[in-house]
């Protein structure tokens, strides 16, 4: 299955289990995903995988045409509603026995890398754990505004089921535009939200996080959490500083260039042990940015529809022209070559 993944992908991959969800929301419309699915190399074998994962541009493309087909643009909404505990893997099972409903939402996204990483950011709690928050994935188009439906549905469903209360968010907030959707997105949530906004995010209604799952059982939290925390760790385990700077890069790329001293400040370290520790590993700094522009670049002209002004801002370039002559030092051709001759060839394979 071409694109069944085992291995990183530079703008992030996804679990199928995701795309199981994303099949049954397309089976709720009246439609069947089978060719969609075959359009894009996966079966029902594949869906039963619980390592295998997808490149995340591509699963955005299936969302695209999993709206084309059903005919509904909020086809996240769906999704969302059709999510369980389950289908976050072991972090929403951990989740959902968790003693309370603020305590769960922490434990699910704390653990997301468990299910999905993508190179924009990693989602977050704030506020004590009455907010809720996705990151930016800018630009928008009609490939992601689904992402963002899906996302905080889920996580609207998950409270609704831990809890057995339909109120359980107060405010929700989209950064894209309104695509004309506004009353579907507030009947479905059951509260305002707010298109154009600085981020993408839910506030729990009053009383909520405080609310005890209905699902808590102490020792299968205990458990579970525990085996969340041996996976991360796990995965994280193997990484070198080079690989922990290169994770921190690319959101930080979007319209700058990130600087040493502001990396290392991530890290908790100070710049001049950066600085050694990727010395010690025969890389510097420079280096990193320059090859995680480079491979970033290449999956965002083959994986995405995203303009080359669009990818030169995401790669922190000052300028379209700073990209193309990178670009060219990278590949000896120009990216809007790259990119035609790249689709040629997938439509040549059937791939699309």
């Amino acid at each position: 299955m071409p694109t069944i993944t085992r291995h990183k992908n530079p703008l992030g991959d996804i679990s199928v289990l995701y795309v199981a969800v994303m099949a049954g929301a397309i089976r709720a419309e009246g439609a069947d995903p089978t060719d969609l699915f075959g359009r894009f190399g996966l079966d029902e074998q594949a869906l039963r995988e619980p390592e295998a994962r997808i490149s995340i541009p591509r699963f955005m493309r299936m969302g695209q045409a999993a709206i084309a087909l059903t005919g509904n643009p909020a086809l996240g909404l769906t999704m969302g509603q059709l999510s369980r505990p389950v289908d976050a893997g072991i972090a929403g099972l951990a989740a959902q026995c968790a003693p309370t409903a603020g305590e769960a939402i922490n434990i699910l996204i704390h653990y997301a890398l468990l299910t999905s990483r993508n190179s924009r950011g990693a989602p977050w709690t704030a506020n004590g754990g009455r907010e809720a928050h996705f990151y930016s994935i800018k630009p928008y188009n009609v490939f992601n505004f689904f992402v963002v439906d899906s996302v905080l549905a889920a996580w609207t469903q998950f409270l609704r089921i831990i809890t057995g209360q339909d109120k359980v968010v107060e405010r929700v907030t989209i950064e894209y535009p309104s695509q004309g959707q506004d009353d579907v997105f507030e009947r479905w949530f059951g509260c305002p939200v707010r298109f154009g906004a600085e981020g993408n995010g839910l506030r729990l209604a009053p009383g909520i996080r405080e609310a005890a799952s209905l699902q808590a059982q102490a020792a299968m939290f205990e458990k579970l959490a525990g085996q969340c925390h041996r996976d991360l760790s796990r995965i994280r385990a193997g990484w070198s500083t080079g690989d922990r700077v290169k994770d921190l890069l690319p959101p930080l790329l979007q319209g700058d260039t990130p600087t040493l001293p502001a990396v290392a400040e991530k890290l908790g370290m100070a710049p001049w042990t950066l600085q050694r520790q990727l010395a010690d590993e025969q890389t510097g700094f420079r280096e990193l940015v320059d090859e995680t522009r480079r491979e970033l670049a290449l999956e965002y002209i083959r994986e995405t529809r995203a303009s080359l002004s669009e990818i030169a801002w995401l790669l922190g370039f000052s300028n379209p022209a700073a990209f193309h002559k990178a670009w060219r030092r990278w590949f000896e051709t120009s990216p809007g070559e790259h990119r035609k001759q790249y689709l040629a060839e997938q439509a040549a394979k059937g791939i699309r």
